[in-house]
């Protein structure tokens, strides 16, 4: 059975950071021990029930892509044991599949979204302006068409609790910086082609995808934190997919999609989820896990 945890407790070291989902530790040697725990948030808020196994599996489908993708880009993965780090006396089952130890980076303060399909908040833009983070799109599209090549749309990197909000790339490299910018988005896309023909290959359309970049003491851009998991994009099934409507997916929009029928503001606290929406969460996250990475978590 896959573990459960809600929030990490280390005796001895103290998170410098708990986010949505991930618990940060400083280690020596400019190093980090990230705990991905249970927690599931959505549209920006975290939920009071945690999603069993989640965390192991964000974990592992994010080490898989990190290691097929680095002919692309560096990753954050240092490879160090995750046990060599525990505390003595933790309980390493708990975190051995949940945990990575990575490089300390200064995380580069935008969104990398790379989107092959018009879904989500996309879709709204497009509805309500014809553009897409300022990029004109042709009249006419549908909501989950793919669009004719994949396009780069940043987002701010809100706080917890906050909203992320779609940016124009000239706001990006006001932001950054105009080189750095460049690296970014030439990375994201480059990632989300290799990614989405290795998933087409398995029956799977990759939608969307965001991504987070990070920088070390010479400058040097790493792709960090996760990757191309159920928590930071769109899986479709491809034999369910049909242009016009939001297809079924292996990720949180099934979370998102019941929440949506409730008389709900989106504001903490969440509500509480049914045992059908947690069990049919988790299911779709390891058919994920499953069908882009060979991996079944006992």
């Amino acid at each position: 059975m896959p573990t459960c945890l809600k929030q990490s407790d280390l005796p001895g070291l103290q998170p410098t950071y708990r986010g949505k989902v991930r618990d940060v530790y400083e280690l020596s040697d400019d190093r980090l021990l990230i705990v991905a725990s249970d927690r599931l948030s959505a549209f920006d808020v975290i939920l009071p029930d945690p999603i069993p196994g989640k965390g192991e599996m964000l974990t592992q489908i994010s080490n898989f892509w990190f290691g097929k993708t680095e002919h692309l880009m560096p990753n954050h993965l240092t490879g160090t044991p995750v046990a060599e780090v525990l505390p003595e006396g933790t309980d390493v089952a708990l975190y051995a599949k949940r945990a990575v130890v990575t490089k300390k980076l200064t995380p580069v303060p935008v969104e990398a979204i790379a989107r092959g399909y018009l879904i989500g908040s996309g879709w709204k833009d497009y509805q309500a302006t014809g553009q897409l983070c300022g990029i004109d799109l042709p009249a006419g599209l549908r909501q989950a068409e793919q669009l004719a090549e994949p396009i780069f749309t940043p987002s701010t990197k809100a706080a917890a609790g906050d909203h992320d909000e779609n940016i124009g790339f000239d706001q990006m490299v006001a932001k950054i910086g105009g080189e750095l910018a460049e690296k970014v988005r030439e990375a994201t896309l480059a990632i989300y082609r290799f990614a989405a023909a290795h998933a087409a290959e398995r029956g799977i359309l990759i939608a969307d995808t965001k991504l987070e970049f990070g920088t070390d003491a010479d400058g040097t851009l790493y792709v960090m934190d996760e990757m191309l998991t159920p928590d930071s994009s769109r899986f479709w099934p491809a034999d369910e997919y049909k242009v016009g409507t939001s297809p079924p997916s292996f990720d949180k929009q099934f979370v998102r999609d019941h929440l949506e029928t409730l008389d709900w503001n989106k504001k903490a606290p969440g509500p509480s989820l049914p045992s059908s929406i947690i069990e049919g969460t988790a299911a779709r996250y390891a058919e994920a896990l499953k069908r882009l990475a060979g991996i079944v978590l006992d």
